[in-house]
């Protein structure tokens, strides 16, 4: 009887964000569907301006649950600047919080509605938000020889030359890093080896498409690139670092501390050409694995589970991220309450999605 009270109470602490996130989410859409319409007659800039304003929103109410309702303490290393830049975001990738970790950066920037990704292909036929991402400006991508650099670039360079705001969120590794996944770890440390590269032990080798067709496509517009390396605090029972929580993991509170690792780089001070590009950004990953070997494995006790230099103890007001929640929970609960908005609700969900997953069939 006990045991089951605990793993119910257990269970309820995602239950509330689910609820809220996903239960608002045809809201939301409904509210970009309406501005998507008025706006088709207007310049794109006009449009990505209450687009970036819509999402961020969404997203303030997204970091309320994981910021403040999980109570996670959000350490920051090294130099992030107080003022928003058009800017790459390149991180090490091993949970699918990774992406709420942009966000944590971004709305301490003041730029959380120009948060825009690079995605898996196979994301596009997400419920509703698989048609909705490249509408903000996500880009989706295929691996190897199906990457349609093309395509990339024909977006990125609409952006620039409508000014879009960018923050575009990079994972080079491609796939999340899951030191469980022994046969992934070594099948990249082989490739590694081949290509005359260090060898990673707590990253895998990064790709350099994405980057280099991002970096080429705006490297007059962008400000900077962000070298940013993630650690959710935790070890096993070995004293050995675990695999990364999952967002259901992480809102049920098992991850105390984020450490977040930020090196700005100059625009100037990235190599222009592919192949000195690829050296470039391995070895931005072999500091990254340093940061996490130190870690993970000093054999100094004391410099072990934090980054070096000094962190600072970020602390997220709630007074940015409730006013969302309040917004989008009341428009919900308010369209739930009369039979047209419940039928207008499930039709958002059902036929939203249908023709989401037609426009994006439609569109490959």
């Amino acid at each position: 009887m006990l045991l089951s009270l605990v793993l119910h109470t257990y269970s309820m602490r995602y239950l509330l964000p689910s609820v809220v996130l996903l239960g608002t989410a045809p809201t939301y859409m409904l509210a970009w569907g309406v501005w998507r319409l008025l706006s088709a007659f207007l310049p794109a800039r006009f449009y990505q301006a209450v687009d970036d304003r819509l999402y961020c929103i969404y997203q303030r109410m997204v970091l309320f649950f994981f910021e403040n309702y999980t109570g996670v303490q959000i350490l920051l290393y090294g130099d992030l600047p107080e003022n928003k830049e058009n800017i790459i975001y390149l991180a090490n990738h091993q949970s699918t919080v990774d992406w709420i970790v942009a966000d944590v950066l971004a709305i301490r920037q003041n730029a959380l509605g120009h948060v825009r990704y690079v995605l898996k292909d196979r994301l596009k036929w997400l419920p509703l938000y698989g048609c909705y991402f490249p509408q903000h400006g996500g880009i989706y991508v295929k691996r190897s020889a199906k990457f349609n650099e093309k395509e990339m670039r024909n977006k990125l360079q609409s952006y620039v030359n409508t000014g879009t705001p960018m923050y575009l969120v990079i994972f080079p590794e491609g796939t999340r890093y899951n030191p469980r996944q022994t046969k992934l770890l070594s099948a990249s440390q082989a490739f590694a080896a081949q290509k005359g590269l260090a060898v990673l032990k707590h990253v895998l080798t990064p790709r350099i498409k994405a980057t280099y067709v991002a970096f080429d496509s705006m490297k007059n517009y962008l400000d900077a690139i962000y070298d940013v390396t993630v650690v959710y605090e935790g070890k096993d029972d070995r004293g050995q670092r675990k695999e990364s929580p999952s967002m259901t993991e992480f809102l049920c509170k098992e991850c105390p501390k984020i450490h977040i690792h930020i090196d700005r780089i100059d625009k100037k001070d990235v190599p222009e050409n592919q192949e000195y590009m690829r050296r470039w950004l391995h070895e931005r990953f072999e500091i990254k694995d340093k940061l996490l070997i130190e870690f993970y494995d000093s054999p100094d006790p004391e410099r072990r589970n934090k980054f070096p230099g000094k962190s600072v103890n970020s602390k997220l007001s709630i007074k940015k991220t409730l006013p969302s929640v309040l917004i989008l929970s009341s428009l919900t609960a308010g369209m739930l309450m009369t039979e047209t908005g419940r039928k207008l609700y499930i039709n958002t969900w059902v036929y939203g999605t249908l023709l989401g997953c037609l426009w994006v069939t439609v569109k490959t």
